[in-house]
């Protein structure tokens, strides 16, 4: 009965999203929260290089931020990963000297770190990293500086997601000539499966560039050059595809079930008319209820996307260099 009525749920939220995705972006969308303000204060000095992602802490309050050094992590002794009390003071930082091209992040339910480094060189890079909360190395997935499509390497990972029972599924690729698939594997970085090729259809990648998970399990994949988010079982089976997120670079699921997702490349280059900006909805039944974006002809919005327990969103901005809050009013 109860794998009946997930499979009539399934059927329902795609039929739901079908209809949803075939409609033109709206332009009148709600904005509940407060223009974003900077967020997060670095040592003196010290300036924010591109901020990738952000994602909460286990207690829904701290936030933290995976970023690039200040400008290029190649040649920096920065700790790249940094964690920030609510009030946005920085009580944490660790990574320095690890990472090429930063690129996702995670905390599992012990409070562990996983960041995705998405490009190769010096021997580091390409790999993704499990760090204590106090940022001992736990676990390295992944051959430093070896680009690969095997069981044991990752060409330009681009995120990764840790459920709660501790099974690791990474975004693989960015682009062209490297991977685009999804990895899967058990919580000891035991390879289980890999699924995607690149591609456009069903199952198929043209830079997975987010992950993010809902309460039932779904996996949802920002396939962002294919301008969709695509949905799959855990075992890699084709849910569904929604495209009314607009071009999605980041995504978060919160535990309420409501879908943030970064677009930050739609415009009159990229899968115009829509904008770009943070989409939200639930997830439930896939319709955008509320748009979050800055004035002017290109806003430049976050890549990545989080939400605190409060509600509030948090975006890390790529070519601003920045994280920002967008307070909810």
């Amino acid at each position: 009965m109860l794998a009946a009525g997930f499979a009539a749920m399934v059927i329902l939220v795609a039929g739901q999203a079908s209809a949803e995705s075939t409609a033109m972006p709206s332009i009148d969308l709600p904005n509940p929260y407060a223009v974003g303000v900077k967020f997060g204060q670095l040592p003196e000095g010290r300036q924010w290089g591109g901020v990738i992602a952000v994602t909460p802490d286990r207690d829904g309050k701290r936030i933290w931020a995976f970023e690039r050094c200040g400008g290029n992590c190649v040649n920096s002794d920065l700790p790249a990963v940094l964690e920030f009390d609510p009030s946005g003071k920085l009580v944490k930082s660790f990574g320095a000297g690890m990472f090429v091209f930063p690129h996702g992040i995670a905390v599992d339910k012990d409070g562990n770190v996983y960041v995705a480094d998405a490009n190769g060189k010096n021997g580091k890079g390409d790999v993704v990293v499990k760090f204590s909360p106090e940022g001992k190395v736990l676990m390295t997935l992944g051959k430093p500086g070896v680009a690969g499509d095997g069981p044991d390497t990752f060409n330009a990972p681009s995120d990764v997601l840790v459920t709660p029972n501790g099974t690791i599924f990474v975004a693989d690729g960015h682009g062209e000539k490297t991977n685009a698939r999804i990895v899967k594997l058990a919580s000891d970085g035991k390879f289980i499966k890999a699924w995607g090729r690149q591609g456009s259809g069903p199952g198929e990648f043209d830079v997975p560039h987010g992950l993010a998970m809902d309460s039932l399990g779904r996996l949802f994949v920002a396939d962002r050059s294919n301008n969709r988010i695509q949905i799959f079982d855990q075992d890699g089976k084709f849910l569904a595809d929604w495209r009314q997120f607009g071009r999605p670079s980041g995504l978060y699921i919160d535990k309420n079930d409501i879908l943030y997702a970064a677009d930050s490349q739609s415009g009159e280059k990229y899968n115009a008319p829509f904008r770009q900006g943070i989409r939200i909805g639930s997830v439930k039944d896939g319709k955008v209820t509320a748009f979050i974006t800055e004035e002017g002809p290109t806003p430049n919005m976050p890549e990545g996307v989080a939400a605190d327990d409060d509600g509030n969103v948090f975006g890390g901005f790529t070519n601003k260099q920045a994280v920002k809050k967008f307070a909810k009013n």
